[in-house]
């Protein structure tokens, strides 16, 4: 499609693949930005062209090593105010500490705002993001948020490749929105595994099942998988009341440790992950597959540059 020279499209060292996918789905190329460490390791960026008035949108998934990655997004953005850029958009896939929204303990802090405000300060005038870990993530900001699903993508998905006669499950009370509206677009029931978490050690206690599975094939649905415990604690539950195989679908995926390989060893069938985030080599398995968002980022970013509705492209199929 073609689009406005006043466009610039940039990119940290976060996910660079996933900036030439949106570029090639908004038929432009990358701007030219250079972004990397000096001895002392402080990071350094030079737009090397022309952004004066320019709408900017700085593509930086939050991904491993996080420090780095928010740090070049923060740099990034004060380097386009203070080259006088029009308007900034941070377009971050996956925005990181998504978990620590709120204060659940003594003495914690509320590190989902810190991040908020830390964008804001540098200058960003508006965020791009996908699937928050809560929704009340997008008042942690005091500028415009537009928060894309990956549900229809991943629905779809299941919807050509997945087996019938299956329910949708999550994997817990405060996930049984996303199920819900996953399950609304398969047309099939829902089910809900309670679960208990030990403490700060990402360890998964034991749970309850509310819904039936018995004889049936589950699609897990969740926004992030990290150690992988949830959902293999999840499938667990699912197989010991009767489930037949399990599908887990995930927006981002972290897969820190060795959770590839806990992954491949448990009773789940596929894993489906979106491109949020690079994946490495010692992350991929043979039960891993990708489906890309980057053209639903790409539509995105066309319809904010020319003031079109966000939520109207949902009613469209982006592929």
């Amino acid at each position: 499609m073609a689009i406005s020279q006043e466009l610039k499209i940039v990119t940290g060292n976060s996910h660079r693949s996933l900036a030439n996918e949106i570029c090639k789905y908004l038929d432009t190329t990358l701007s030219d930005c250079e972004v990397f460490k000096f001895s002392n390791d402080n990071i350094f960026v030079k737009y090397n062209e022309n952004i004066r008035e320019k709408d900017v949108f700085i593509i930086q998934s939050i991904s491993t090593p996080v420090s780095d990655h928010l740090m070049e997004l923060l740099i990034m953005i004060d380097a386009a105010k203070r080259a006088s850029a029009g308007r900034i958009t941070a377009v971050m896939p996956y925005f990181a500490y998504g978990r620590s929204d709120k204060k659940d303990q003594p003495r914690v802090p509320i590190t989902a705002r810190l991040i908020a405000n830390l964008i804001t300060v540098a200058g960003a005038d508006r965020v791009l993001t996908m699937d928050l870990h809560a929704g009340q993530i997008q008042g942690f900001f005091n500028i415009p948020v537009d928060e894309l699903s990956a549900v229809p993508i991943l629905a779809q998905d299941f919807k050509e490749n997945g087996p019938t006669n299956s329910v949708v499950a999550a994997t817990d009370v405060g996930d049984a929105k996303r199920a819900r509206n996953t399950a609304d677009i398969l047309k099939m029931p829902i089910a809900i595994v309670e679960k208990q978490r030990l403490g700060n050690e990402e360890k998964i206690g034991s749970g309850t099942l509310i819904g039936k599975v018995k004889g049936l094939n589950s699609i897990i649905i969740d926004d992030e998988i990290g150690t992988g415990g949830t959902v293999i604690s999840a499938a667990n539950i699912l197989k010991e009341n009767g489930a037949k195989d399990i599908y887990c679908y995930v927006t981002h995926p972290v897969l820190s440790g060795n959770a590839a390989k806990l992954i491949s060893d448990s009773v789940i069938k596929n894993l489906v992950i979106t491109n949020t985030l690079p994946i490495t080599k010692k992350q991929t398995s043979d039960k891993l597959r990708t489906v890309s968002i980057a053209n639903l980022f790409g539509e995105a970013i066309f319809r904010i540059h020319n003031g079109l509705s966000i939520g109207a492209m949902f009613n469209q199929k982006i592929i």
